[in-house]
């Protein structure tokens, strides 16, 4: 099937691919004085005794924005707002079929990381959530970082939705071939959005508990090599990278830090690699290339090379490191809890409940199928109860269930 003649033709005939539904009747005059005027003053007044019933009597509770300025959309770069709104769509139709959660899109012709900060602010009364997406770096960091204490979880999804997928699969292959996170020697090829969280993640940075094992050594690379202490004119974000990567201050190419690394994670373009750069690795190595649409090595050259455990962005191939694993769990959790931000502990407990999600664990299965419907209930319980131990839960919420968001 040619998908991208279909999937014109398929948003062309509906419009797009998202709407909005009343939960309300409107069948007659009671049904609108009960909706709209005068019955609603009453809501608006209670509100306005008690600001946190906003959640129990309107949308904000399960209300998440998806907010771009089409800056940096995967596989496309910088498209601009009006053409990044069918993938924010997209986003708004996987929230409400794997957490029930109402998404709305919005694109914003907003570029400077002020106007991008101000108008989130500025809507976030409406919302129990806020996903920002495809804006570029480094601006992403400083936009999420700026929106962390506006009272609801600010999440940039192309950042620590990789970011989880990527623990939880290396969680599942270290499994698999017996080597330990604290063992590991990872290569990351991207210092962008992805690649920076990464690392972060998987050095524990900022979070220190128990759940939280950090690898051996994480070595960054971008399109001018190693992200090292010798390199001039790095920007601010990498030169901060390097305060919990590239141990030992090597320099060089990608291929000179891919000797005796143990995973290769891509988060950069295609083609990247070849059977000799998989061959210089240690024994066994795990393969994580995930440019899209081609990925940094194709599977089967990897494989022929020696990699044990490959995984890509593709979902004709096994092992898809997908975002749509863990958004909706993350959110419909956070959701749950009332929580006013996700925290490293949420994000470390979403990595472990989707890795338990894989029963029977094999080389082509490190993670579940990203159309599974059980994944986002688990990473949900599992974030609600983190975020509760964490005490960032604005108040006690009693009488939501899981049950009457549909994912039971």
């Amino acid at each position: 099937m040619d998908y991208f003649r279909e999937s014109l033709k398929k948003h062309k005939d509906t419009a797009g691919k998202w709407e909005i539904a009343s939960k309300f009747p409107l069948k007659n005059k009671d049904d609108l004085s009960i909706a709209y005027t005068p019955g609603v003053a009453s809501v608006c007044n209670k509100i306005e005794e008690d600001k946190n019933t906003v959640y129990d009597l309107t949308m904000k509770g399960n209300a998440v924005a998806i907010v771009s300025d089409g800056s940096a959309v995967l596989g496309l770069g910088n498209i601009g707002p009006e053409a990044s709104l069918p993938v924010m769509e997209g986003k708004a139709v996987l929230f409400k079929k794997f957490a029930n959660i109402d998404g709305i899109p919005i694109v914003i012709n907003a570029h400077s990381v002020e106007d991008i900060i101000t108008t989130v602010k500025t809507i976030a009364p409406t919302f129990g959530g806020i996903n920002l997406e495809d804006i570029k770096a480094p601006k992403c960091f400083e936009i999420e970082e700026a929106l962390q204490d506006i009272g609801i979880p600010v999440f940039h999804d192309d950042q620590h939705g990789t970011a989880i997928v990527l623990l939880a699969a290396m969680i599942n292959a270290g499994k698999i071939l017996n080597k330990p996170l604290e063992k590991m020697k990872v290569v990351i090829n991207g210092a962008g959005a992805a690649g920076t969280a990464i690392a972060k993640l998987l050095r524990c940075v900022g979070h220190e508990t128990g759940a939280c094992v950090p690898v051996n050594d994480v070595i960054v690379c971008d399109s001018k090599g190693i992200v090292s202490r010798d390199r001039k004119n790095l920007n601010p974000y990498k030169t901060k990278l390097l305060n919990h990567t590239n141990r030992q201050n090597i320099s060089g190419s990608l291929q000179d830090a891919l000797q005796n690394a143990d995973v290769f994670i891509g988060v950069s373009k295609g083609n990247l690699l070849n059977a000799k750069d998989i061959k210089s690795m240690a024994k066994d190595p795990i393969i994580l290339a995930m440019a899209n649409p081609i990925p940094e090595i194709m599977p089967d050259i990897a494989k022929n090379a020696g990699a044990k455990i490959v995984g890509t962005g593709r979902s004709d191939f096994p092992n898809q490191v997908n975002n749509v694993l863990v958004f909706p769990g993350i959110f419909r959790g956070a959701l749950n809890a009332r929580a006013i931000r996700i925290t490293d502990g949420m994000k470390i407990a979403a990595a472990h409940a989707l890795a338990s999600c894989v029963k029977k664990l094999s080389i082509d299965k490190i993670l579940p199928e990203p159309l599974d419907p059980n994944t986002a209930k688990q990473i949900a319980k599992a974030v609600e109860q983190t975020a509760k131990e964490e005490a960032v839960t604005c108040y006690d919420n009693k009488g939501l269930t899981y049950e009457q968001f549909g994912i039971i």
